[in-house]
């Protein structure tokens, strides 16, 4: 049993191996609609605009439970799963728009619970490295977004959707019971434990944070969830196939998240945020311009491996300034409010104009857009923790 000083510690809190296993399921939540969205569309005769609506439904409840993390973060780490366990088992179970969007909701309020406490506890535990422990764990996260285009292209086509997303939402249950007894923290240097409230962070890195997380949680969710559509309309894959152009995506962030844990250890962060950044604008361009499904399958690689060090890098960048709970859990969240807006555009955007490819306008614009941010300055005076170190 932990001591009871640790139970105030900011580190305390599941295991690695919970927090984990934790993150390879919110991996697969967020991304649960790409893979099967295409289905969704036929079976519940659907147009894009309503399929933008589901994702919508999703990280709106992202958004609200990652402004709403609780300063508990080993509590806010079991509601979480216990609402992702209730929210996708009630998917499941749905048969048309508006139950599936509820449940959808409540699904993304567990994850945002979850992945917003998740990340707070880890920047706390690892504050020599947080940049590479963040990759780390967002590694994690990548892989269950693999395992959930692997799976989905496994199972579906044998038992439909309800058993397997069924059996996933109760694995959320066992996470989180077993994060809660077997919990620790940090006794090395690198975790600061202090009982008082940290002071609140100025308005200027507050909103340079909250747009960078706005922006890339869009651009992000807008390739998660229409790559499927678009590789089976613009290529001459089947529905298997389709499904290879987004695994490939999350295998390379997966990786590319792995390999940024050691690359931050001597890169600033920020150099390697605009190097990721320029190359994913010029492959979301090139995305348009091809309707080959091998080209289509290289570039999906590319993409990976170019956005792979943006989140850890910008929430390494955060942690430093040493934000509380609330601020880093509200910074979070408004990526849920990006991901719920731009997917949805996209969606209306396609249904307007015929075209999901015209829709591709809206990431490579994100994409720009967050390369233009990451040149915003904001002065030692004004934030003296916020420019990293080497």
């Amino acid at each position: 049993m932990p001591s009871k000083s640790s139970s105030h510690d900011s580190s305390f809190g599941p295991s690695k191996l919970w927090l984990a296993a934790g993150f390879v399921l919110a991996g697969i939540g967020t991304v649960l609609l790409g893979p099967i969205l295409p289905i969704l569309l036929h079976q519940w005769q659907l147009t894009d605009a309503q399929g933008g609506v589901l994702i919508s439904a999703k990280f709106l409840g992202a958004f609200l439970g990652g402004i709403t993390v609780l300063p508990r973060l080993r509590l806010a780490i079991l509601i979480g799963c216990a609402l992702c366990c209730c929210g996708f088992g009630a998917f499941a179970l749905s048969h048309s728009l508006a139950p599936a969007a509820i449940a959808l909701f409540f699904g993304g309020l567990g994850l945002g619970q979850l992945i917003a406490s998740t990340n707070i506890l880890v920047g706390r535990r690892f504050r020599s490295y947080t940049g590479s422990a963040l990759a780390s764990l967002n590694a994690f996260w990548s892989l269950g977004a693999v395992l959930t285009v692997a799976l989905a292209a496994a199972l579906l086509p044998r038992f439909g959707m309800s058993s397997p997303i069924l059996s996933f939402a109760a694995l959320f249950l066992i996470v989180g019971l077993g994060g809660l007894l077997n919990t620790t923290h940090s006794n090395s240097q690198d975790t600061t434990t202090t009982a008082s409230t940290p002071a609140a962070l100025p308005r200027l890195i507050l909103l340079k944070f909250a747009l960078f997380l706005f922006l890339y949680g869009g651009l992000e969710t807008c390739l998660a969830n229409w790559l499927t559509t678009y590789t089976l309309r613009f290529s001459d894959a089947h529905f298997l196939g389709s499904q290879s152009a987004l695994i490939l995506l999350w295998i390379a962030l997966t990786a590319g998240r792995a390999l940024s844990a050691a690359i931050l250890r001597w890169m600033r962060e920020s150099t390697l945020q605009r190097l990721g950044l320029a190359c994913a604008a010029a492959l979301i361009v090139a995305l348009c311009f091809t309707g080959n499904t091998a080209r289509i399958s290289v570039i999906c690689i590319l993409l990976g491996l170019s956005l792979a060090p943006f989140f850890p890098s910008t929430f390494a960048l955060l942690i430093r300034n040493n934000p509380s709970a609330r601020e880093a859990g509200a910074i979070l969240a408004v990526s849920g409010l990006g991901a719920a807006l731009f997917p949805w555009m996209m969606g209306i955007i396609s249904t307007h104009t015929g075209s999901l490819r015209n829709a591709m306008a809206v990431p490579f614009a994100l994409a720009l857009a967050l390369l233009f941010l990451s040149f915003w300055h904001i002065s030692s005076e004004a934030a003296p923790s916020l420019q990293p170190t080497a």
